[in-house]
């Protein structure tokens, strides 16, 4: 249970950054979006469903990579990464699979942070 509180105060703290950032709290799936406009550039005033799709899939690919389950193969003409996937990711329950992508997200903006300072 220690490292399930310990992962819950650290992604309390990230939402906090965030929140003060945008001055709204965001849920995973907001941060999610939020990395794939990050990592592709793509900001837009008007983004359709499948385009936020897209935004997430590229943050999931982005965050999971350092755990060894994607690789970036490259960027296509407009920009966007693509990813190959090389491992499966584990079957879990909804509660896991959600605190297995919090923690790459943790490690993701830990690794922004250093890389900015």
């Amino acid at each position: 249970m220690f490292v399930q509180d310990d992962l819950q105060q650290r992604w309390w703290a990230l939402e906090a950054r965030l929140m003060e950032q945008f001055g709204k709290k965001p849920d995973l799936e907001a941060v999610l979006f939020l990395i794939g406009m990050q990592e592709t550039g793509f900001i837009r005033d008007k983004i359709s469903k499948e385009q936020k799709q897209d935004l997430m899939h590229v943050a999931v690919c982005t965050v999971l990579a350092p755990g060894g389950y994607f690789i970036l193969e490259g960027k296509d003409e407009d920009g966007w990464p693509h990813f190959k996937q090389l491992k499966e990711i584990p079957v879990m329950g909804l509660a896991e699979q959600e605190a297995f992508l919090k923690d790459f997200v943790l490690l993701y903006f830990e690794q922004q942070y250093r890389e900015v300072e």
